[in-house]
């Protein structure tokens, strides 16, 4: 192809180019009432999706994460230092309050224990007598108390003997699950050592924390439901202590539920979604969240009415992920827009 014919072939196919680009752009004066014009009287009609109000039920929900502490847990020890001579418990065992769990060597107590009571029975005998003859005027008053005090004295020791044996004995202070052992015996320990931990697991504390606007929607008797990591069930607790400040970190607010535990499916420490109900409403006029529009003097909403699209200020109630309650502004039957 010559150049000549070359270039009249390029410069058709830029002005056919230009022209598509140009042409939807021409404003023609005999469409004018057919395109978007400005005025508010012969604007075209958009296109919108809208919800009709109708009454409805509405729940308002905290979602929440937490964890499960056991009702009462503690790590047991021994009051003093000694030898273990027996341990009463097996490791994953449920043991009830007061029940023995380790004994420490206690020989030379048992003996000072043994020597007192001797010198007790001996010093009864001798204040007995002693007041006899105090009553016929045989002593003074003195040697009567003198014998009286020793009796007395001895006593003491025996109780404090008796203290010191009850300190080579570890209880269990609650009823509960005890955990693995650490200690065997005949090892030495000291109050220091570590001897088992012991959790109360009949009902459990779910902690968990709120915003701290929610400070004033819950507290002791509250319904809160959770789940936890590998189970399928949903559980239930109540509150029955709520923390009396807010964390100045996260500016939430501290919470405690008890919780069932009476099938010890939960376990300490287990990880909890948690959902608690703040609000509800039988008779609720709820509206999609994104119909909504917050401004400085409040919220409204959009309304059709007859075939107008009409701003409507709003009064809100409890909200959703998905919906707010309309306390006032629109009745039921609106039809609130939601896009477009």
């Amino acid at each position: 192809m010559r150049p000549l014919h070359k270039r009249l072939l390029y410069g058709a196919i830029g002005l056919v180019v230009a022209g598509l680009i140009i042409w939807p752009k021409l404003d023609f004066g005999g469409e004018a009432e057919a395109g978007p014009a400005r005025g508010a009287g012969n604007a075209r009609p958009l296109n919108v999706t809208a919800y009709v109000a109708e009454p409805a039920p509405m729940t308002e929900r905290i979602r929440s994460t937490g964890s499960l502490l056991p009702d009462e847990s503690v790590d047991l020890a021994a009051e003093t230092s000694g030898r273990v001579t027996n341990i009463y418990f097996r490791e994953g065992s449920r043991v009830s309050k007061g029940q023995l769990l380790l004994k420490i060597n206690d020989a030379e107590l048992q003996a000072q224990q043994e020597r007192l009571r001797t010198r007790i029975t001996l010093a009864e005998t001798r204040e007995n007598r002693q007041r006899k003859l105090l009553e016929i005027g045989g002593v003074s008053q003195d040697e009567y108390d003198g014998a009286l005090g020793e009796l007395n004295v001895l006593r003491s020791e025996l109780d404090l003997v008796g203290a010191q044996i009850e300190k080579t004995e570890v209880r269990a202070p609650f009823g509960g699950v005890i955990g693995l052992r650490y200690v065997s015996e005949g090892a030495f320990v000291s109050p220091q050592t570590r001897i088992a931990s012991l959790q109360a697991l009949r009902s459990m504390k779910l902690e968990f924390s709120v915003p701290e606007r929610y400070a004033g929607q819950i507290e002791a008797g509250t319904n809160v439901r959770f789940t936890v990591a590998g189970s399928d069930g949903r559980y239930e607790g109540t509150v029955y202590a709520v923390e009396p400040r807010v964390e100045l970190d996260t500016r939430t607010l501290l919470i405690r539920a008890r919780v069932a535990n009476a099938s010890g499916q939960l376990l300490p420490g287990a990880f909890a979604d948690v959902d608690v109900i703040v609000g509800e409403v039988d008779e609720a006029l709820p509206v999609p969240a994104i119909s909504v529009i917050s401004e400085l003097g409040g919220r409204r909403v959009w309304i059709i009415e007859n075939g107008v699209a009409t701003p409507r200020n709003v009064q809100t109630g409890i909200r959703t992920e998905q919906a707010v309650q309309i306390t006032g502004g629109i009745a039921p039957g609106d039809s609130v827009i939601t896009t477009g």
